[in-house]
């Protein structure tokens, strides 16, 4: 097969023709024209249009061939449109847009993209790194205008951190999809309400149940913007809370007590905080050592293996009634932390008891936050939200590829 044949099998060449193909010894490079039995098209419209003049020759980056780089070069053509209304460059098919590579070439480096770091695609493909960051950028704005959010009904938010600092991202995903819909940066009212504006007031309508933290300006714009879906508080944030407060009884009663009681807690923060069938045999026995002492963290341990029955407790009205004696039991534990904890599910008692309405929890949304960590980690990080967020995007949205006719599998 010549390599003619080779380029017109892998490029978009509808009304036009491959005229040479040079090797210099370090690239191959392919030179088109224009296929007089075709008019040009409009880049603008993709209308017929008629010829007005030819531009300098360009050159579009192209798929390597067995490790050799290949370079398409074409003179492109302006055209006279009286459908748009203008003088205007002439539709390239094998291109998107501006674009010095070819969509091919976008579309090979996006699905490496998503398993290696783009500094290893471009090294992988003899590129810039910019050459994959403007790759992955089209294939996501491809992907973006190319989903089908129809079926979204039950969503997922959380905030990661970004870098150090409390620079946060808030993902919004699909739970039943469990792929990411949405990323903005930032955690406040703006950012959601931005994700709110771009799912846009009929996709909002159809949304059934929201789960998040009890962060107060997620409820404020989810009731504002959703008021139909349930809003239901996350167990695992939830839980989170409850053993910062039972780490925070533990902590003061160090520090009220002194060295030789700090000498009697050491090592034991994790006993108080694992889930009774995670304790290691040693862990057992030091935790049985220590209930025959009158400590408050034994207290703040047993209201938090207490609290662990509420998720049984379904339906709602049975959830209340034990949430009742849990709140008394805690209130009354003279610790502050827990009463604190306490005073805090009063104030979000209606969006705790949903879960026995709606049971959805974030249980997902920290699995794909991990991911997300991963994606973050691999690349040693991303200098602006920009890059990180496309990213997301790319490796976890379950975009859409544009169609191409060199296959990449």
């Amino acid at each position: 097969m010549l390599i003619e044949s080779l380029v017109k099998s892998t490029v978009e060449l509808q009304g036009f023709r491959v005229t040479t193909v040079n090797y210099d010894g370090d690239q191959l490079e392919a030179k088109l024209a224009p296929d007089r039995r075709y008019l040009p098209c409009c880049g603008q419209c993709d209308r017929p249009a008629a010829y007005r003049d030819t531009r300098r020759p360009r050159r579009f980056r192209h798929v390597p061939l067995w490790g050799i780089p290949v370079d398409l070069c074409y003179s492109p053509r302006r055209v006279n449109c009286e459908h748009c209304g203008g003088i205007h460059v002439e539709s390239l098919p094998w291109v998107s847009g501006k674009r010095r590579f070819t969509r091919a070439l976008m579309v090979t480096l996006a699905t490496w993209a998503r398993v290696l770091t783009w500094k290893q695609v471009a090294v992988l493909f003899r590129c810039s790194w910019g050459t994959v960051a403007a790759a992955v950028d089209e294939a996501v704005s491809h992907g973006l205008a190319h989903r089908d959010l129809s079926g979204v009904t039950h969503i997922g938010i959380d905030e990661i951190s970004r870098k150090r600092g409390h620079v946060y991202v808030t993902n919004v995903y699909d739970l039943n999809t469990q792929v990411l819909l949405w990323s903005g940066e930032g955690r406040g009212l703006q950012t959601l309400e931005a994700f709110f504006n771009f799912l846009g007031e009929e996709r909002s309508a159809r949304l059934q149940g929201v789960c998040c933290d009890m962060w107060q300006p997620y409820i404020d714009i989810i009731q504002t913007r959703a008021p139909q879906a349930v809003l239901v508080f996350d167990k695992f944030h939830i839980v989170q809370h409850l053993t910062q407060a039972v780490d925070q009884v533990r902590r003061d009663e160090i520090r009220d007590k002194g060295a030789e009681h700090k000498a009697l807690m050491a090592k034991t923060r994790y006993i108080w905080l694992k889930n009774p069938w995670n304790l290691t045999d040693g862990q057992r026995v030091r935790l049985s050592e220590l209930e025959t002492l009158n400590l408050k963290i034994n207290r703040a341990y047993l209201l938090k293996e207490a609290f662990r029955e509420f998720w049984d407790h379904g339906p709602a009205a049975f959830a209340k009634l034990y949430l009742d004696r849990w709140f008394w039991w805690a209130t009354h534990s003279r610790l502050k932390p827990l009463r604190d904890f306490a005073w805090m599910l009063r104030r979000h008692q209606e969006g705790l008891l949903n879960y026995f309405r709606m049971p959805i929890d974030n249980g997902i949304v920290e699995g794909l936050n991990n991911k997300a960590k991963v994606i973050s980690h691999k690349a040693y990080g991303f200098r602006t939200a920009k890059c990180f967020i496309q990213n997301l995007y790319h490796c976890m949205a379950d975009l859409p590829l544009p169609r191409t006719m060199h296959t990449f599998v």
